[in-house]
């Protein structure tokens, strides 16, 4: 157990040492921020530091760190190094530059800043990208814990509307347009912070029971420093791409704009979007721990925690939860798979809008200007959703491939922000390093996994395995991301000579 508290201290000394050189980069100062400079009483509305943490916190995290980290855990302690140093890295440095950058462009969406660092046309990419993406995560968001919800009143009794996936999805969708269309400060400044603390403490149960039940153990990095998936799936890319929320995340940009509209200062931003990430971090950390903890391993891989994710990740939560924290464990696990979900749905959907707004030009100080765009960003999660719960639309494949999408997202933003550290005579380095680590995760990944290019360039056993070509991808994918780096660089360059001239 001792690599773990080693990565736990690694994370917290993180944020004071390199989560400040980043801030110090930056060089946040007193000008007036837009939610003191703009202040609509809609969407940018001063809140206490405390609150934007909280919020920020459940905005980014939700299942998003349980997720992703337990079914990284099938690789085995390998992901502890993942989870630390990525947050330090790269998903701090990402979620403090989208913050931050919005922030100094009068809280501009990921879109708008992305494409006055980018370019006209990654600009438009991105808006049809987000607005996509948002929708989608809001639709999924929704339909899910719906099903969950069913499931829990069916397991209590409960019959007729109450156990029907379409009545609790409708519920849900009529929240999702209140959130969406109130102040921030009237239902996301109110619960989120108090779902925020459950977050929190769901995660501290879990590794508190860990450590006081002798049964439990969390194996060693030094010892288990190999691939332990029980289908041979590579380390590289596959575990940096599950592992998303609690190293790095695409997402994450979507969401920093809604807090960079409610700072009271800019040197409440380490705090905010670095020691958010950092939190996030450390969930992740503590779930992956508890996956590779807590499941049988046969033959030095982890079969006992892939059975349990056969199960249902929902599932696995619970078994977790209980196995550590008893009933107290139960209680905590039906709010996180229920209403942590639900969090990342409306803010989801809430971006969704302020994109659009910001695309269009459309002010959301007025009720009908919001209705405009909440009531089609709405419609159309509706449809998705309903039919779905009815049989009519089956989005699983599409929802195969946010993974990629999500990462693709995140290397786009740090190239933004290396444009942005340029174009202010900083260190870029800070960003263009992890902007070329991901770009060569995402092209690799897209190269060997099955939804993209897998089934092209992958093998089959005769048992039908998939045997993966990363003599194929790996090469291709270094290529590709030391190209992007030569184009920004050459970028650079051009940007030089037309100030100069």
């Amino acid at each position: 157990m001792v690599s773990f508290v080693i990565c736990l201290a690694i994370l917290v000394i993180g944020y004071f040492t390199y989560g400040k050189v980043v801030d110090n980069t930056f060089g946040p100062d007193d000008r007036e921020t837009p939610a003191v400079r703009i202040n609509d009483g809609v969407d940018y509305v001063v809140m206490p530091q405390w609150k934007l943490f909280l919020v920020q916190l459940l905005n980014i995290a939700g299942l998003g760190p349980i997720f992703g980290a337990m079914q990284g855990a099938l690789w085995g302690p390998i992901v502890f190094l993942w989870i630390t140093f990525g947050t330090i890295f790269a998903g701090g440095v990402h979620d403090y530059f989208s913050g931050m950058i919005s922030e100094r462009n009068e809280g501009g969406s990921i879109a708008e800043v992305t494409g006055k660092y980018l370019g006209h046309a990654m600009q438009n990419v991105m808006r049809v990208f987000s607005v996509v993406l948002l929708i989608m995560v809001g639709t999924v968001f929704a339909v899910g814990p719906a099903g969950l919800i069913v499931t829990l009143c069916k397991n209590f009794g409960a019959t007729g509307f109450l156990a029907t996936t379409l009545f609790w999805l409708v519920l849900i969708l009529i929240y999702y347009f209140i959130a969406t269309f109130v102040s921030i400060d009237k239902i996301i400044g109110k619960i989120y912070p108090l779902f925020g603390i459950c977050l929190v403490i769901m995660a501290i149960g879990v590794i508190v029971g860990i450590y006081t039940n002798p049964e439990f153990t969390i194996p060693e990095i030094w010892t288990h420093l190999y691939n332990m998936h029980p289908s041979a799936t590579p380390v590289w890319s596959f575990m940096f791409i599950t592992v998303a929320c609690g190293a790095i995340s695409g997402f994450h940009s979507t969401q920093s704009p809604l807090m960079a509209r409610c700072m009271k200062s800019e040197k409440q931003g380490h705090f905010v979007f670095y020691g958010a990430m950092v939190a996030e971090g450390i969930i992740a950390l503590i779930w992956a721990a508890a996956g590779c903890a807590l499941y049988e391993v046969t033959g030095g891989l982890n079969t006992g925690l892939a059975a349990a994710l056969a199960e249902g990740q929902s599932a696995a939560i619970y078994d977790v939860c209980s196995r550590t924290m008893g009933g107290v464990g139960t209680a905590l696990a039906m709010i996180g798979v229920v209403v942590c979900p639900i969090t990342s749905g409306d803010t989801a959907f809430r971006s969704a809008r302020l994109t659009l707004a910001d695309w269009f030009k459309i002010d959301q100080g007025s009720y009908a200007n919001r209705l405009k765009l909440c009531i089609p960003v709405l419609g159309v999660g509706a449809v998705l959703g309903i039919g779905n719960a009815l049989g009519y639309i089956d989005y699983t494949v599409i929802w195969r491939y946010f993974s990629w999408t999500n990462q693709t997202l995140a290397m786009i933003v740090l190239w933004a922000a290396s444009m942005f550290l340029y174009v202010e005579k900083k260190n870029f380095w800070i960003t263009a390093v992890p902007a070329t680590f991901m770009s060569a995760v995402s092209s690799t990944y897209f190269i060997l996994a099955p939804e993209c290019l897998g089934g092209l360039v992958n093998g089959k056993t005769a048992d039908g395995a998939t045997v993966y070509n990363t003599a194929v991808a790996y090469p291709i994918g270094i290529i590709f991301a030391i190209a992007l780096l030569v184009i920004f660089l050459m970028a650079t360059k051009r940007h030089s000579a037309k100030a100069q001239a």
